[in-house]
């Protein structure tokens, strides 16, 4: 499972973001060329940006606030254009500091007519993208359920057997921009290097896809077993409508035959908003207008039903895996899975693992690999002496209600 790591830095709105971006920059210039700095700077700069930027320091009314983006969107700019200038020594452009700024320049600010301008919330780079701090441009906003944070994941990988120690065996740290799915495989390459590779790898469901299913299987031979996610069409989601599974494919006909007996006309095979293989399938408008049972169907008031499935593969494994984890047998075999969350509570409350010390992916990750190393000699250490698993905590009320 994973976690959310807190960065080493503040949670920036894009005014302060903006202004300690400029602030960062003219720092690292006084250190590394404080008489070439001199040379040039307004003198209002010292008052401007000598101290931190905060939000209760920067104007409050709307106009005001828009006249600051002005001024530090222009002082950017002067700083960007004095290091790129003709009698500039050629390093300057090539401190990490002045780098970001550039970055962040061009995340924030259109310059596509000439003109400095602020770019709309809509037009900003994906959070995946996007800096948040210039003081650690890794480290990325993310929001999960009612969390959100600025700063990074931690995923904990353990073996649950009962014949050794519940040892850490793999710690993978990504931005908290990134998707949870894809990093199985980056997990069993990394356990495959080691002879560690699992039969079977239990996961959360944020993990859980057909095509991380079927790589699982296909490049390491690990069965990948987590809740796959749900479909979220309203048909599946009312529990009288037809969803995909309600459908039969013929797959060599590239048909498909509705419940009432409809056979499609039409399959396209294209690539959906995020670039995954997809195939849409459409039936004869005639047969869904008259159809009885079309308000189960599709709620719109003319066109046929249009039925997204992926490639063949992709979906037998994804319909097959939301079949079998429906079943008692599944449930007890995932169940082993809550001990990560042990796990998890471990590494938080004793290394404390969701706040970054350090600055940057590179320390961030070598942080979180000496926290699994110091909890696997911890564990090693209570095996050795005989000291049994901790069971789940249970709350004093919950104990009371169990015994009554």
């Amino acid at each position: 499972d994973s976690t959310h790591v807190l960065a080493a830095v503040r949670t920036l709105n894009r005014l302060e973001l903006i202004g300690e971006t400029v602030r960062a920059a003219l720092n690292a210039l006084a250190v590394v060329a404080p008489d070439w700095l001199a040379s040039w700077m307004p003198k209002e700069w010292p008052d401007r940006y000598g101290h931190r930027v905060e939000n209760y320091r920067l104007p409050q009314q709307k106009t005001d606030r828009d006249a600051y983006v002005r001024t530090v969107g222009a002082d950017g700019a002067m700083v960007l254009a004095a290091v790129e200038a003709e009698h500039a020594p050629d390093w300057l452009a090539q401190i990490e500091a002045v780098q970001v700024l550039r970055a962040v320049w061009q995340q924030q600010f259109d310059t596509s007519d000439g003109n400095l301008r602020w770019r709309d919330v809509k037009e900003l780079p994906p959070s995946k993208e996007r800096i948040t701090s210039p003081y650690d441009a890794e480290c990325r906003y993310a929001v999960k359920r009612s969390t959100s944070w600025t700063g990074y994941k931690g995923h904990l990988t353990e073996y649950c057997g009962p014949d050794r120690p519940h040892v850490i065996t793999d710690v993978e740290t990504t931005d908290a921009a990134c998707s949870d799915q894809g990093t199985a495989g980056r997990v069993h390459d990394r356990l495959d290097g080691q002879d560690l590779l699992p039969t079977e790898h239990l996961v959360d469901t944020g993990y859980m896809s057909a095509e991380a299913l079927l790589s699982a299987a296909r490049d390491h031979g690990v069965r990948l077993t987590g809740p796959m996610p749900a479909d979220n069409s309203w048909q599946a989601k009312s529990g009288e409508g037809f969803d995909a599974s309600a459908f039969v494919i013929d797959w060599q006909a590239r048909t498909a035959t509705c419940p009432q007996g409809a056979v499609s006309t039409q399959w396209h095979e294209q690539l959906d908003h995020r670039g995954h293989e997809v195939i849409r399938i459409r039936f004869p408008g005639k047969s869904c207008r008259t159809c009885p049972v079309r308000e189960k169907c599709t709620h719109h008031p003319n066109e046929p039903r249009a039925l997204d499935v992926r490639p063949q593969a992709q979906h037998e494994a994804l319909q097959q895996a939301r079949h079998d984890q429906t079943t008692p047998e599944w449930k007890e075999r995932f169940s082993l899975r809550a001990g990560v969350e042990g796990t998890i509570s471990q590494a938080v409350r004793g290394p404390d693992l969701r706040h970054a010390r350090y600055r940057g992916l590179a320390k961030v990750s070598l942080q979180q690999l000496l926290t699994a190393a110091a909890i696997n000699f911890a564990r090693i250490d209570a095996w050795l002496s005989g000291i049994p698993l901790a069971t789940t905590r249970t709350s004093p009320l919950l104990s009371l209600l169990n015994e009554a």
